[in-house]
């Protein structure tokens, strides 16, 4: 019986890996920086992660990378992928932890909230240290600030809004029904 119930699980995961996969290429910019665009492919991360724990989330986010790669190649030399799979792990991660401790609709909200902040730390922080040297652009004073208040905050807290809305509404429906977990 438990190996029937991992293959279940396990075929769930991969499923929702093929799903973000899609949500991939349904992106679009939303500020002055053309590389920063939205996709909803954190949705199936933060199901995952709800439904089966943190490593599901954590394996859905680096898997839709793999596999954007891989079907459509790079287009930043792995930077963008780099970036998509920490910002994606920063928020799904605490999400799915505040989660499945209280397991409530409220404790979702609280995990999704606490999530966009960890969101938004560690992508201030990694595009400050990692990404934008990565990328080859050296911003330093102003213009850091600039790309950081006007493209990075507004683009993560949106993307994190987003992905937690659509989240909470479809995870609701899904329980009971496609995934074993009390509801939110």
């Amino acid at each position: 019986m438990g190996q029937k119930k991992d293959l279940n699980k396990f075929m769930k995961i991969a499923l929702l890996c093929a799903i973000a996969l899609v949500l991939m290429y349904i992106e679009f910019p939303i500020t002055p920086f053309p590389w920063l665009k939205i996709d909803l492919s954190d949705v199936p991360a933060l199901m995952g992660a709800f439904a089966f724990g943190p490593m599901a989330g954590i394996i859905i986010e680096i898997v839709k990378n793999i596999l954007i790669v891989l079907v459509k190649g790079t287009q930043s030399a792995f930077v963008g992928e780099i970036a998509n799979i920490l910002i994606g792990i920063s928020l799904v991660v605490p999400s799915a932890v505040i989660y499945r401790k209280w397991n409530s609709a409220k404790s979702a909200v609280i995990g999704m909230i606490i999530g966009a902040i960890c969101m938004q730390v560690v992508g201030i922080l990694a595009n400050i240290y990692l990404l934008l040297p990565l990328y080859g652009m050296h911003l330093v004073g102003a213009e850091l600030v600039d790309y950081i208040l006007i493209g990075l905050v507004p683009f993560n807290g949106i993307k994190a809004i987003i992905a937690s809305v659509v989240t909470f509404l479809l995870y609701r429906r899904l329980v009971g029904k496609v995934f074993k977990r009390e509801s939110i």
